[in-house]
C-alpha cells in the first residue's frame, strides 16, 4: 500500500498562525490533520507545509505549488483568498483562478486535492460586511468550479456559524486560536473519512478568547496591519516555511 505523503500550501490559516505553542512556534489544523491522519490509521504520514503567513492567493499558486508537487506528495490541500478578502480592491475571478491552477496541475500530476474555504471572521472585524458578501461570493464561485468533481476532498469552513463565534477566535479577531485550528482538523479529518478525536470539535473555551476592545484592538493589531499595506510589506517577509521537506509523524501512543 502506498505511503500517504501529505503537504499543505497556504496562508497564515494552513501555516497555523494563532495556534501558538509555548516554545514560540506555531501548530494549526494541517499539523492536526497530520497526525489525526496517522492515529486514525495506525500508519506513519510523511508531511510537509510550506504555508507562508500573509500570501495573496496567487503568489501561494506562484511560490509554493511547483515546490509542493516536487516533493511527489500523494494528497496536497491548499486554501487561500482570506488576505486577498481584506484589501481594498479584490477580483473574486482572479481568486477563483488560483483554485484552477491548483486543480489543473493537482490532475496533471495524479495529486487528491483537499480544497478548503477558510472561517468567516467577518462579524468581529472592521468592514464586516463587505468581508462577508466577499467571502460568500468566492464561496460560491469555488463550490461551482468543482461541483462535477466528486474526486476532489472539500472541507468547507466559512458557513460554519459555530467557527464563527469569537471564543474560537485570537487576540487579532483574525486568526483562529487553538480551539478553532482544532474544528478545522475535525473537518478535514471528516472530509477524509477518517472519524477525528470527538473533543475536537468544540474544546473548552480558552482564557485567551477574552477580545481585545476598543482602542487596544486598533493600536496593538489593525493598526500594524494597516501600516504593512501602507508600506507595500507582509507579515510573511522573508519567513521560510515551517516544514518544507518531509517530516514523518508517527501514530500516537496508546
Amino acid at each position: 500500500m502506498t505511503s500517504v505523503r501529505y503537504v499543505a500550501i497556504g496562508d497564515s490559516f494552513t501555516e497555523g498562525v494563532g495556534d501558538d505553542l509555548p516554545d514560540g512556534r506555531v501548530r494549526g489544523w494541517a499539523d492536526l490533520v497530520a497526525q489525526g491522519w496517522a492515529d486514525a490509521t495506525a500508519a506513519p504520514v510523511e508531511y510537509a507545509n510550506l504555508a507562508i503567513r500573509g500570501k495573496l492567493a496567487w503568489p501561494i499558486v506562484d511560490q509554493q505549488l511547483e515546490p509542493a508537487l516536487a516533493l511527489k506528495p500523494t494528497h496536497l490541500s491548499f486554501n487561500g483568498g482570506g488576505n486577498d478578502m481584506i484589501r481594498p480592491r479584490t477580483s473574486i475571478s482572479h481568486v477563483v483562478a488560483a483554485f484552477t491552477r491548483v486543480i489543473e496541475r493537482c490532475d496533471e500530476e495524479g495529486v487528491t486535492l483537499l480544497l478548503l474555504s477558510g472561517a468567516n471572521p467577518s462579524a468581529q472585524l472592521p468592514l464586516s460586511r463587505l468581508i462577508q458578501r466577499r467571502g460568500d461570493v468566492l464561496s460560491l464561485a469555488v463550490g461551482k468550479r468543482i461541483a462535477d468533481r466528486p474526486d476532489i476532498v472539500r472541507a468547507f469552513n466559512w458557513p460554519d456559524r459555530e467557527l464563527s463565534t469569537p471564543s474560537y477566535w485570537s487576540e487579532d479577531r483574525l486568526h483562529m486560536n487553538s480551539r478553532g485550528h482544532h474544528r478545522v482538523a475535525a473537518r478535514v479529518l471528516t472530509a477524509l473519512g477518517m472519524e477525528p478525536p470527538p473533543e475536537w470539535w468544540s474544546l473548552p473555551s480558552l482564557p485567551d478568547a477574552v477580545r481585545m476592545r476598543g482602542s487596544s484592538y486598533y493600536r496593538e493589531h489593525l493598526g500594524p496591519w494597516v501600516q504593512r499595506r501602507l508600506t507595500g510589506t507582509s507579515s510573511g517577509d522573508g519567513r521560510e516555511p515551517k516544514h518544507p521537506e518531509w517530516s514523518t509523524i508517527e501514530p500516537s501512543a496508546t
